[in-house]
């Protein structure tokens, strides 16, 4: 299969809103075409049934069922192999194809949210998980820190009847210590052939034999790596689906081939022949903003030339060549609608690749330049959107993930920055997204949600980030930073309280890690923010049998009752509707009484307040639930029943 299948979520039920507002939703509808677009390019693994999407089109590599057998008798595979040889995709199928009428299937969060000073946490284990931890991109360190702390964590995955897979860092192999080799399985590259095959069948695409059997098709099989190989397969998709008339299978192939071929030997001999640096701005804006009008490719050089402090050309305006005959000089031509766009299919890509690599003293003017051409409001969202996506493969394939997150927070630092949240979003979710650098942008985010130095329209971005994309491969940080922007928030009821709230409703999982939360914010006093969070997500019937849970909820209700009487009547009246089915009678009182403690005013209140609910609605019912809590109120002050006294 290919290893850029690498976000997930478990058990989730659809996607997460971030509630009403026409400005806000605007917000979330510009950013989740664009994150949609994204997923159909890098197809991502995410909820259940996006698992079983993926499970038709994975072809088991040589050596999964040595992991198979691993995971199923140790609860424990380390999983190792060449880049690119699928390593997460086969962890995650391995994990997907246990039983899942217990427990859920997510990735263990992997930075430091909230002080969190353990390589593995246990407490990240429930009955019956299924985790993925994936240290493929993990420096010395972490590595190192996970060996150590990984038996105390596996003892736990097996005390709970969970399975545990590791994605090992294939350049970090010498690190690997003896005492984990056992449980180390290797897979090897599956053949590229029947990997093209199966995900071209999933697209309804069935060639003939002799259609794949071309020698520049075996070339590129043989030469690529997996992914690439599933990226082939999206392009005679995406070529099929552009064809004006079904012109088959051959001529797609030669179109997504052509899409694929490398021009890098050309751009070098062409940028070597190119003594002007008026032409050499010209190609690079060309590349950047391929398929624009001519005056967005103009605007764009003269920018990069003033950006690069070169000198102006002396020469009358009038005595120079035209933008008609620099672009034919640069192999351009004009297309439908004026489009300019290079001749050669892929020379874009080239030109890029070759300055990203080739001039790594001009990295940090280039972006200072992309962030400055598409922030001109009069530039079409879609040529924007486009150049964003070019600039964040080129920042991300040289290591330069920190531009991204300069260019959102520069965006949303201006005056004006209304058109560019979508933009900015696409540029998180791009970097989420990346297998390598993913983890640099949880972290980013999650320094960004605890700050109070972050502006308000990055948080509304960071709301959408986190509840549309982060929520979708990593849920339980993009619930730690919901939750973070919720308490900071300026607004009771906000986009990231609402997110927060809806996230922990997906998942019991999260649920209760939500609620312990709020009860460690609430026992601090130190975030009003929790009561409103607390007061939306309780429910009086979810895991009310867990002790767990109702300890989190007692110390919710705790702070809840000490607020005036209007904040809380609503909800109480809830709590004791649901009392009256006598399955939850009892601990949904005693949930209650625990919450007023030994307080006997705060008790009173509440009594007050049940005598009034159940003189709304006589009944036997209301009668019972209302002797019910009376008890528990009493329980709790240390009052013993009439006639158990000693």
């Amino acid at each position: 299969m290919t290893g850029s299948f690498s976000s997930f979520i478990g058990e989730a039920h659809g996607s997460v809103h971030s509630g009403d507002g026409p400005q806000f939703n605007f917000y979330i509808s510009a950013a989740q075409r664009l994150l949609n677009d994204r997923e159909r390019r890098r197809p991502r693994s995410i909820a259940e049934e996006d698992r079983r999407r993926l499970h038709e089109r994975f072809v088991p590599p040589p050596g999964l069922q040595q992991a198979r057998d691993r995971l199923r008798t140790e609860r424990t595979v380390l999983v190792d192999g060449l880049p690119g040889s699928g390593r997460r995709t086969a962890a995650l199928m391995l994990l997907h194809e246990l039983p899942d009428d217990r427990g859920s299937l997510h990735e263990l969060p992997d930075t430091t949210d909230d002080d969190r000073a353990l390589a593995l946490d246990p407490q990240d284990v429930n009955p019956g998980d299924r985790l993925l931890l994936d240290l493929s991109a993990a420096e010395e360190a972490r590595f190192l820190a996970v060996q150590e702390a990984l038996s105390d964590f596996r003892s736990k995955v097996i005390d709970r009847g969970a399975h545990l897979a590791v994605v090992l860092p294939h350049h970090l192999g010498y690190l690997l210590r003896s005492g984990v080799r056992p449980l180390m399985a290797e897979i090897r590259r599956p053949d590229a052939r029947r990997v093209l095959a199966v995900h071209l069948r999933a697209h309804g695409i069935v060639p003939a034999e002799e259609e794949v059997a071309g020698p520049e098709l075996a070339a590129f099989l043989n030469r690529v790596p997996i992914a690439d190989v599933a990226a082939l397969a999206d392009g005679i998709r995406r070529c099929r689906d552009a064809s004006a008339a079904d012109h088959g299978f051959p001529n797609w192939l030669t179109e997504a081939l052509a899409e694929r071929h490398d021009q890098a030997s050309r751009v070098a001999a062409d940028l070597s022949a190119a003594t002007s640096g008026r032409h050499r701005a010209l190609l690079l804006s060309l590349a950047m903003f391929h398929g624009a009008t001519p005056e967005i490719v103009l605007t764009g050089a003269n920018n990069l030339l003033r950006m690069l402090s070169h000198p102006p050309d002396p020469t009358p305006r009038l005595e120079r060549a035209d933008l008609h005959t620099e672009l034919l000089a640069i192999h351009a031509e004009s297309g439908p609608n004026d489009r300019i766009r290079f001749r050669a299919v892929g020379y874009d890509r080239a030109v890029r690749n070759h300055f990203w690599t080739y001039l790594p003293d001009i990295r940090r003017q280039l972006r200072d330049w992309l962030g400055e051409h598409v922030a001109d409001p009069a530039m079409p969202s879609a040529v924007r959107e486009r150049a964003i996506d070019r600039f964040a493969d080129q920042a991300l394939r040289t290591d330069r993930p920190e531009d991204l997150t300069w260019l959102a927070d520069r965006w949303m630092s201006s005056r004006s920055p209304a058109h560019l949240v979508p933009q900015a979003a696409q540029t998180l979710a791009l970097g989420l997204h990346d297998d390598r650098h993913g983890r640099f942008f949880r972290q980013r985010i999650y320094d960004w949600a605890v700050s109070r130095d972050t502006s308000d329209q990055l948080r509304q971005v960071l709301v959408v980030v986190c509840s549309q994309t982060m929520a979708r491969s990593h849920p339980d940080q993009a619930l730690v930073r919901l939750h973070h922007l919720a308490r900071r928030s300026r607004r009771r009821g906000d986009e990231a309280g609402r997110n927060a709230v809806d996230l922990s409703r997906s998942d019991d999982r999260l649920y209760r890690k939500m609620l312990t939360r709020l009860s460690d914010g609430i026992s601090s006093g130190l975030w009003p923010a929790d009561l409103d969070l607390f007061r939306d997500l309780a429910d009086p019937i979810r895991l009310i049998g867990d002790p767990a849970v109702r300890g989190s909820l007692a110390v919710g209700w705790s702070g809840l009752l000490r607020l005036p009487a209007p904040e809380w009547v609503r909800v109480v009246e809830c709590w004791l509707t649901a009392c009256e089915d006598a399955h939850y009678r009892e601990p949904v009182a005693e949930v209650l009484a625990a919450g007023c403690g030994e307080d006997s005013t705060v008790a009173g209140r509440l009594y007050r307040t049940a005598e009034e609910w159940q003189r709304a609605e006589p009944g036997a019912r209301r009668a019972d639930v209302l002797s019910c809590l009376l008890r528990k109120l009493d329980a709790a002050q240390g009052i013993e029943p009439y006639g158990q006294a000693a």
